[in-house]
């Protein structure tokens, strides 16, 4: 059987970056860590229809700070800001550390895995057939700014068949054993009446020379 690698987990350090950007101890080390765990589970379950890209978090003597990437961020604000403090106040209780919540609009969703992933489960809850729904993602990410190249991929009872398949279609370029290539790889789930379906999104922005792009691999 082939050796699968998340290309993300592949190009740590190189030219991908973690979401978490904290040191500590080793007496604090697992409570910090759960406490991410904690953070992301909250956020991707409580704003489920925010679609969000990613979540980044910084810790400081002071307070955490969770940076929020979101294509839809009036749906986090809310109301005059509403929904930013029911959300601090929530993590806080969860964590009890003090929280700042920063919110940055993904300006370019059709490039960015976990947008389009998230998108295709909506579309595949709602009936839609998959191919369209793989040829519509795979039309609009490369028609997008900056991208080269999308693979798309998606298992499970595929319109409601007796028995799970995968079937996956790619466009343009894809070079994933290159490091400095800047591919961009997110996983999702629609549930459907018949199951759930698995997706996966790889998508290739071109390749990163300097070091100083480095942090906008995530764009």
């Amino acid at each position: 059987m082939g050796q699968k690698v998340s290309p993300i987990s592949f190009r740590l350090g190189i030219i991908k970056t973690w979401s978490s950007k904290w040191f500590s101890d080793k007496k604090k080390y697992r409570k910090n860590f759960l406490n991410d765990v904690k953070i992301e589970k909250f956020i991707l379950n409580k704003l489920k229809n925010a679609a969000i890209s990613r979540i980044e978090i910084e810790r400081s003597p002071q307070a955490i700070k969770i940076n929020i990437f979101s294509s839809r961020p009036g749906i986090i604000i809310g109301r005059g800001g509403t929904g930013i403090e029911e959300l601090k106040k929530e993590i806080e209780k969860i964590v009890n550390e003090k929280i700042n919540i920063n919110i940055q609009e993904v300006k370019n969703p059709e490039a960015d895995a976990a947008i389009v992933g998230y998108v295709m489960a909506e579309q595949l809850e709602k009936r839609i057939s998959f191919r369209r729904v793989i040829k519509q993602a795979i039309d609009r990410s490369m028609s997008a700014a900056g991208v080269k190249g999308i693979k798309v991929m998606v298992s499970g009872r595929l319109d409601g068949s007796e028995m799970s398949r995968r079937e996956w279609l790619a466009e343009g370029s894809m070079p994933l054993h290159t490091l400095r290539a800047n591919i961009d790889f997110a996983t999702a789930r629609a549930y459907t009446t018949y199951g759930v379906i698995g997706i996966k999104v790889w998508i290739y922005k071109g390749e990163v020379f300097s070091k100083d792009n480095k942090d906008n691999n995530q764009g």
